[in-house]
């Protein structure tokens, strides 16, 4: 049926028919039609009542009960291509680039072959194994340099075609497999067995020159990341105007690969459509009811925050952020990404998610931890000692910037934001 789709999911290495969607409004009004879900009897036999990877996101635990809602599972929302992405695939489907909340249905049935996670869409990895084009390896540097073999490569068969593309954002970006013989190949294209590591590449965008010093700086902002403490998954790497990201969702162990569920705050909280925010208020009264460890997943929330403060990351929106859920019950915050110096974009990006009643201009630790700790019920003193203990190395960073690779136009705009959170950890209490 034209107005319906099936989800799958992989586990145990094979992918499973776990539940379908159906348009119960007009395709037209795209993400926000109308739909009523329900999982597969056999699914809901084998795994009733879970919440972690065995589920399509841990707001829809496994259940006979059916979900009718007023626009589509959230999580269909994070499979659709958006930005760059959703501009090339319109051009494969010959529709106009223009076309908005009309296209998503077909976009999500083309474009949702081999997203992030472990969810995909029937339809769309039907049309990808019709679309998919021939496997061509090519080296680190003739990705790097968008040598003419590999970018003849992408425009012959489709430039950012939808199954390595269906990454969300602004950034050109490509999901890229390196193989077993060293090459770094499309992702739909190779096979799990051939699979040794899998990447994001992040690519540059125009001459503009903020947006690449924006680039340059995601490797050593990660670097950052880890001194402060926060939960990341691996360096970096930048060549060129390329950034090689190591996957998080994606495991291969003794051959095989592990996929695992990501989802965005998005999903977390039930925010359909894009623009749309929650407050970080509503996401750490979700993160408390749903993951494995409340206490340290709310402290490693707050410190990311703290980060984005003291380090200029304005574009702190629902789906930078998500939620890593594995087969074995444990749901917790993913590895940090999407973190740079997004102070420095052109559109002046404003920040997205905020605390309630305590986010314009200098925020109160001391209130937000109120909050936090009425809403959610825990203890302030861990919390208060985590935030404390990042306060010195912030200062590493002010003082020190340059061996972390900020440049020094960087390293100028942030000592002040940096200082100005040391000063307010130093009287927290």
């Amino acid at each position: 049926m034209h107005n319906q789709c099936t989800i799958q999911l992989f586990a145990d290495g094979a992918w499973h028919d776990v539940a379908s969607v159906l348009l119960v409004g007009p395709e037209e009004l795209g993400c926000l039609t109308q739909t009523y879900t329900g999982y597969a009897v056999d699914w809901v036999v084998a795994h009733q009542g879970a919440r972690d990877a065995w589920a399509i996101s841990s707001q829809f635990e496994v259940s006979l009960e059916a979900q009718a809602l007023d626009h589509w599972p959230v999580a269909l929302i994070d499979m659709l291509p958006q930005g760059f992405g959703r501009g090339e695939l319109l051009r494969q489907l010959n529709l106009p680039e223009t076309l908005a909340a009309s296209a998503d249905w077909r976009l999500l049935q083309a474009g949702a072959g081999n997203p992030i996670g472990h969810l995909r869409i029937r339809e769309a990895a039907a049309w990808l194994a019709g679309h998919a084009g021939p496997r061509q390896g090519f080296t680190d540097e003739e990705v790097a340099q968008r040598s003419d073999g590999f970018i003849d490569y992408l425009a012959t068969h489709g430039l950012f075609v939808a199954g390595s593309s269906g990454v969300q954002g602004e950034w050109p970006k490509l999901l890229l497999t390196r193989a077993r013989d060293g090459l770094l190949y499309l992702d739909h294209t190779l096979a799990d067995a051939d699979a040794a590591e899998h990447y994001i590449v992040k690519f540059g965008r125009g001459p503009d020159v903020h947006l690449a010093t924006i680039l340059r700086h995601e490797a050593p902002y990660m670097r950052i990341a880890g001194h402060l403490g926060l939960r990341v998954h691996a360096p970096l790497r930048l060549r060129n105007q390329a950034l090689f990201i190591r996957r998080f969702d994606r495991q291969v162990l003794e051959g095989r690969v592990l996929r695992l569920a990501q989802e965005s705050l998005a999903t977390l909280t039930g925010r359909a459509g894009f623009g749309v925010a929650p407050s970080h208020d509503e996401v750490c009264h979700k993160l408390v009811q749903v993951c494995s460890d409340p206490a340290c997943e709310i402290l490693e929330y707050l410190r990311r925050d703290l980060a984005n403060l003291a380090l200029g990351n304005r574009d702190n929106h629902a789906r930078n952020t998500a939620l890593q859920r594995d087969f074995n019950g444990r749901l917790a915050l993913a590895p940090v990404f999407d973190f740079a110096p997004m102070y420095l974009h052109p559109d002046g990006i404003s920040r997205r998610i905020r605390w309630d009643q305590n986010d314009g201009g200098a925020l109160d630790w001391g209130r937000v931890l109120d909050a936090v700790c009425a809403t959610c019920q825990l203890p302030r003193a861990p919390l208060v000692a985590g935030l404390k203990a990042m306060a010195p190395r912030l200062r590493d960073v002010a003082d020190d910037g340059a061996a972390f690779g900020l440049e020094p136009e960087v390293r100028s705009f942030l000592a002040t934001a940096i200082a100005a959170q040391v000063r307010t950890l130093e009287q927290l209490r």
